[in-house]
C-alpha cells in the first residue's frame, strides 16, 4: 500500500536555489521559492562572478560558507527581499568536481520562535571535526553546545562522514551514537543527514542537515550510490538509504532488486547526467507526491559517487 506523504505547515528550509557556471557568471539554474515572489525575482535578475555575492563568494574561496545575518552581510546582495521573505540565515555549497566548480547550492532558513533546525558546516582539524559555523534557528541551547564541542574522526556524525567521505542518514539523533544526543533531544531535533563537501584544496568538510518533527528539513531523505564498482555499471545509480517517517521503508529488502536510476531519465537520472545540483518544485507527480525536492551530487574526484535527494 501507498501512503501519501503527510505534510506540515513549515519547513526549516525556506529557499533553495542552484547557481550554475554560464560563461565566467553563476546564473540561475533552479530554484524553489515558494509564495516569496519578490525573492524569486530578485534571484532572476541576479547573476554572480567570481567572488561576487554569496554564491560567487563560495566559488572562489572553495568552501562551504554560512551567513547568519544577511542584515549584517558584506557581501549578501539581495537583502531587502530576504528580509522582506522573513529570510535572516543562508549557507552557500560549491560543488566541484576535481578542481572544476560546477554549480553552488544555496539554502536559506528564518530565525523565529517557529522554526527549530540546524544546517552546520565542519571542517577537520588535527583529525578532530570542529563546527565552521551554522544557522539554528530558535535551537540556540544546541547551538552553544555545538560550538563548544569537538568531534574526533570517525565519531559522531560529522566525523563518520569525514572518515568515509561518503553521506550517512542517522535517524535518531537521540541514541549515543550522536555525539550531542542530549543538546539534540531537549532542542526537538530527531533525524540528520551528513555529507562531504570535497574541496580543490583538499581540506576536509561536512555539511550536516539537522531535523525536528515541528519543522522539519524534509519530509522525506534519500542517498543513492553511483560509483560503478558498487552498482556495476556506469552512468546508473541505486538507492541504499532513505527515511521517511510516514511512508514505509524506501528501498527492497535483501534479496528484491533494488531501485535503479540512469543518467538523464527522471530527476536523480538528471544530476546523474549533468553533474549538478537541481531544485525542482511545483509538480508533485515527478517529485515522488511531495510539492518540492532538492537533489545533490557527492563527487569523489572528477566523478559523481552518491546522490543525495531531499523532498519537502
Amino acid at each position: 500500500m501507498t501512503v501519501a506523504p503527510v505534510k506540515t505547515d513549515m519547513t526549516f528550509l525556506q529557499v533553495a536555489e542552484v547557481w550554475a557556471l554560464e560563461g565566467d557568471r553563476l546564473v540561475l539554474y533552479s530554484g524553489n521559492y515558494g509564495e516569496r515572489t519578490e525573492l524569486k525575482a530578485a534571484a532572476s535578475r541576479e547573476s554572480f562572478a567570481f567572488g561576487e555575492g554569496l554564491p560567487g563568494k563560495a566559488w572562489a574561496e572553495a568552501r562551504p560558507i554560512v551567513i547568519n545575518d544577511i542584515e549584517t552581510s558584506a557581501y549578501f546582495k539581495r537583502k531587502e527581499a530576504a528580509r522582506d521573505a522573513g529570510i535572516t540565515s543562508a549557507v552557500a555549497v560549491p560543488i566541484f568536481a576535481g578542481d572544476v566548480l560546477k554549480a553552488v547550492l544555496v539554502v536559506m532558513c528564518g530565525d523565529d520562535q517557529d522554526h527549530v533546525g540546524a544546517i552546520e558546516v565542519w571542517r577537520e582539524q588535527n583529525n578532530m571535526m570542529l563546527l565552521d559555523d551554522g544557522a539554528y534557528g530558535a535551537a540556540k541551547d544546541f547551538e552553544a553546545v555545538s560550538r563548544k564541542t569537538r568531534i574526533p574522526r570517525g565519531q559522531g556524525l560529522p566525523g563518520w562522514v569525514a572518515a568515509t567521505m561518503t553521506p550517512v542518514l542517522m535517524r535518531d539523533l537521540g541514541s549515543g551514537r550522536f555525539v550531542r544526543a542530549d543538546a539534540a533531544c531537549k532542542a526537538g531535533l530527531t533525524t540528520g543527514l551528513g555529507l562531504p563537501v570535497p574541496t580543490p584544496n583538499g581540506e576536509t568538510y561536512v555539511l550536516t542537515l539537522l531535523s525536528s518533527l515541528g519543522t522539519p528539513i524534509a519530509r522525506r531523505f534519500e542517498i543513492w550510490d553511483a560509483r560503478a564498482a558498487v552498482v556495476g555499471a556506469k552512468n546508473e545509480a541505486i538507492l541504499i538509504d532513505g527515511f521517511c517517517a510516514h511512508a514505509g521503508r524506501l528501498w527492497p529488502d535483501q534479496g528484491e532488486e533494488p531501485r535503479r536510476a540512469s543518467a538523464w531519465s527522471g530527476l536523480i537520472g538528471r544530476v546523474l547526467g549533468s553533474g549538478i545540483p537541481l531544485v525542482q518544485s511545483g509538480t508533485p507527480a515527478i517529485t515522488a507526491g511531495y510539492d518540492s525536492m532538492v537533489a545533490l551530487p557527492v563527487y569523489r574526484g572528477q566523478d559523481v559517487a552518491h546522490i543525495v535527494a531531499w523532498y519537502c
